[in-house]
């Protein structure tokens, strides 16, 4: 009696902790293929027909003008423009992929195309904003897709959090924004991780570390405020702001060691390093298959702040510089998570807010656009996944000859989303947050579930 009266003590305050915990872990509304996912934000709007969506005619129409006119953008766009790099099949499935990606080419076995998605508008803001929080308008208070994603599952791992953007050299566009938790709980917030300012892991979160007291003390100091917060009536959903201050403080201190241990790319072996490349990209990619392997949810990889993909001038030089720095990182991350046995449960997914025009945007001199660059395409691009239960070696939908708007079997975003809840096993009609008198969810009142895409 004596020992079990020992162990009852922890059981029964992890048993709180849980209890009380957002980030508990929940279960889905039907079994689900995938049980995390990993974003990685080609930011700025890669060009479809430059990477993935291969259009011979663009060659042979090289120099020629649209006979119907071009497609309305951001900004003027004039003659068709051939792409600078050239395309080759690759696997069993013969998907043509560009010189740009030789190393993400080798998996495309495992890959699932979608060849026709469609945004709303040719501008980086609302569609960052839809693309992240299923809401164009970056002024309307929406959670992300990490955050819905959270708030469904919580995390497996209740010193981590459950939600993890890595964005190096500076922020997108709306900044930290793109993974707010709006209005859902506090702890459903994407934790910002800037991996080009820390010195050390243990500075990769800033104020994570105590140095005035030791571990005991924190503890005691924690158990203190939360005593005294249940004596004046506080907590326990009382406040939402003031449970996120305390969880936050609750989590800041579970993740001391293990924070630190997580970020730490140097405790890999040499072998894994070197897959990975040994440069930022490659330290991003490896942290986020650290991350996700330890019970992290959804983890976000931005390709840089500002847009690293904003191709308005000279796309050959741009995409070759962006391509060479994402292209080996990609490939090892699946490599890595199909070795380890997380690639059949983990969703990995690729992509920018849009895509980009077949036709050469015209010289500009209030934004430097034109010499062989290409505007903002929202009509029609391309992006992929891989793992947690997408369709392998598979192209889904088709742009026009040219590759300016989505022609078979069109994709909205919202569509994307749904899809991606479904997989992780939610009904995105019913994953619903009653706030402000009425049930709102990522979707909002949009989106289909794509059934060709599910293995």
């Amino acid at each position: 009696m004596g020992f079990g009266s020992m162990a009852l003590g922890p059981m029964a305050a992890r048993s709180l902790q849980a209890a009380t915990n957002p980030l508990s872990v929940r279960e889905p509304h039907f079994p689900a293929t995938a049980k995390r996912v990993i974003h990685i934000f080609a930011n700025g709007g890669p060009s479809q027909v430059d990477t993935f969506d291969y259009k011979p005619e663009l060659a042979r129409m090289n120099g020629q003008t649209l006979s119907e006119g071009n497609l309305k953008t951001e900004r003027k766009t004039g003659a068709i423009m051939q792409s600078p790099f050239g395309f080759k099949q690759y696997g069993q499935s013969g998907k043509w992929v560009s010189d740009l990606f030789p190393n993400v080419a080798q998996h495309v076995d495992k890959m699932c195309f979608m060849h026709s998605l469609t945004a709303n508008l040719p501008n980086h803001e609302p569609s960052l904003a839809l693309m992240n929080t299923g809401a164009e308008r970056i002024a309307v208070d929406r959670p992300s897709l990490g955050s819905w994603v959270t708030y469904g599952l919580g995390s497996e791992n209740e010193n981590l959090p459950g939600f993890v953007s890595l964005c190096a050299k500076g922020l997108p566009v709306a900044h930290k924004r793109n993974w707010r938790s709006a209005f859902l709980p506090g702890a459903m917030q994407g934790v910002h991780v800037d991996l080009a300012k820390a010195k050390s892991s243990s500075q990769v979160i800033e104020n994570l570390d105590n140095l005035a007291t030791g571990s005991g003390m924190q503890r005691s100091q924690l158990d203190l405020v939360r005593s005294l917060n249940a004596t004046a009536g506080l907590g326990d959903g009382v406040d939402s702001l003031f449970d996120a201050q305390v969880q936050s403080m609750e989590l800041a201190y579970r993740m001391q060691m293990e924070a630190t241990d997580a970020f730490d790319v140097s405790l890999e072996d040499e072998r894994t390093r070197e897959l990975y490349g040994k440069n930022l990209f490659g330290d991003q990619m490896l942290v986020a298959r650290r991350l996700v392997e330890r019970g992290v949810r959804f983890v976000q990889v931005w390709h840089g702040g500002g847009q690293p993909w904003d191709a308005h001038t000279n796309i050959e030089k741009n995409h070759g510089r962006t391509a060479q720095e994402s292209d080996q990182p990609i490939a090892a991350l699946l490599t890595d998570l199909e070795q380890r046995g997380l690639l059949d449960d983990t969703l990995v997914l690729w992509g920018g807010e849009f895509g980009r025009t077949p036709t050469v945007e015209l010289p500009n001199n209030t934004n430097g656009g034109g010499a062989l660059g290409r505007d903002h395409n929202h009509y029609g691009f391309t992006m992929w996944m891989a793992g947690g239960g997408a369709k392998q070696g598979y192209s889904y939908g088709s742009t026009d000859e040219l590759g300016f708007q989505a022609q078979d079997d069109k994709m909205h975003v919202h569509d994307l989303h749904a899809t991606i809840l479904h997989m992780l096993g939610f009904d995105h009609e019913k994953l619903t947050y009653r706030y402000s008198g009425r049930d709102f969810r990522l979707t909002d009142v949009h989106g289909e579930v794509i059934k060709d895409l599910l293995a």
